[in-house]
């Protein structure tokens, strides 16, 4: 006699069939893997990678490491003498090494050391450098926070309710403004010279050390830096003579500052040589000389104790004239962005047997606190 199995035993019995092969083959599955990886881990060189690792921190720390990879400054410089003289037919090969300007008239960036050395020459024409505070940028303009108020402290009794107060603070922007000017050079004199850059960064030198001085010191801001004499923040002491220079009001202009401003490292007198002379002859009550010559090598004569400036841009001493300022330079910034940028043009002067080189940047300047400074106003009020 057949026997049978009711249907729902049957079916109960392939699942757990099922379950038990799905399972073994999860753990079949698992243990290869396993065995891969270790597989692997075993086999693998990591000698290679250390030492290919340690090569690498070597190659980087060698000093001159960073600078592998960038043109040679030689071949820069010679590649940049070659555009000076030659212009737009300039082999390919030399050109490639030359640094394409952002202004839009196209040109090159000079080299860095040829704009160094630019930059040492406007010092001559341009001493507010020496004494201002000198900051470089990429973008078109600078931001500093500036405070506009302080807390307000007040005395209080015992038990009694302190009352809050918050301080003001803005932004101060120091606009970077474009500065462009061109030479003529004899091209004999370019393909004579020794050094075509040199001669070119002397040419550009004095005319742009000139405007700049100009503007740092009188500059309306529009298109141009803000000069210190033109910051309407700057307050003035009175002469009282409209030509007549008065000692007891220099020693007013003089201690009417903060001592902290008075005596700051950068604090120094500013006035043109014809105003200097008039200086020199000043005495005091105890008929002393305000004006003291230099007793050491390399410092500057001085006023009252405090050094002096010879700035050829400052106004003569005239009614209603501010011919003298005094004050901590440190307080006034100059923002140079970019290099100098040189665009040659060999065509247009050509039957003059000259090379027109025109020469851009991109500089601005602004007194950060009006308070370190005071003037002198020639004048009866």
């Amino acid at each position: 006699m057949l026997h049978t199995k009711p249907a729902d035993m049957i079916e109960r019995k392939s699942d757990e069939d099922v379950a038990g092969v799905v399972t073994k083959a999860i753990e079949d599955l698992t243990k290869t893997v396993d065995d891969r990886l270790a597989e692997v881990e075993s086999k693998a060189d990591t000698t290679k990678i250390v030492e290919r690792l340690e090569r690498l921190e070597t190659k980087v720390n060698r000093p001159g490491a960073q600078n592998e990879g960038k043109p040679d400054a030689s071949v820069e410089r010679k590649a940049f003498g070659t555009y000076l003289r030659r212009g737009d037919a300039t082999p390919a090969e030399e050109i490639k090494t030359l640094t394409v300007s952002s202004d839009p008239g196209a040109g090159y960036l000079a080299p860095a050391e040829m704009s160094e050395e630019f930059v040492r020459n406007l010092v001559e024409f341009s001493p507010i450098r020496q004494y201002a505070s000198v900051r470089t940028t990429t973008a078109p303009s600078v931001k500093y926070p500036k405070r506009t108020g302080v807390t307000n402290a007040q005395w209080e009794g015992e038990t009694e309710e302190s009352s809050g107060s918050e301080p003001g603070f803005g932004q101060l922007e120091i606009p970077v403004h474009k500065l462009t000017t061109y030479v003529d050079i004899s091209e004999e004199l370019l393909a004579d010279s020794a050094s075509a850059e040199a001669e070119v960064r002397l040419a550009l030198a004095e005319d742009f050390g000139q405007k700049e001085a100009l503007g740092f010191v009188s500059g309306s801001g529009v298109k141009q830096p803000e000069g210190v004499m033109s910051n309407a923040d700057i307050l003035h002491t009175v002469n009282g003579h409209a030509t007549a220079l008065s000692a007891e009001k220099m020693i007013d202009l003089l201690y009417a500052l903060p001592a902290a401003y008075r005596n700051a490292p950068g604090a120094a007198w500013a006035m043109n040589g014809t105003t200097l002379a008039a200086v020199r002859k000043l005495k005091d009550g105890q008929s002393n000389f305000l004006w003291q010559p230099s007793f050491q090598a390399g410092q500057p004569e001085t006023i009252l104790g405090k050094p002096v400036v010879e700035m050829v841009d400052l106004p003569d001493i005239g009614d209603g004239n501010y011919p003298i300022v005094f004050g901590d330079w440190s307080a006034y910034r100059i923002v140079d962005r970019l290099a100098l940028s040189i665009l040659v043009d060999p065509y247009t002067q050509k039957t003059k047997g000259t090379v027109r080189i025109h020469g851009t940047r991109r500089v601005g300047g602004r007194v950060l606190q009006p308070a370190r400074f005071r003037k002198l106003k020639t004048a009866t009020s």
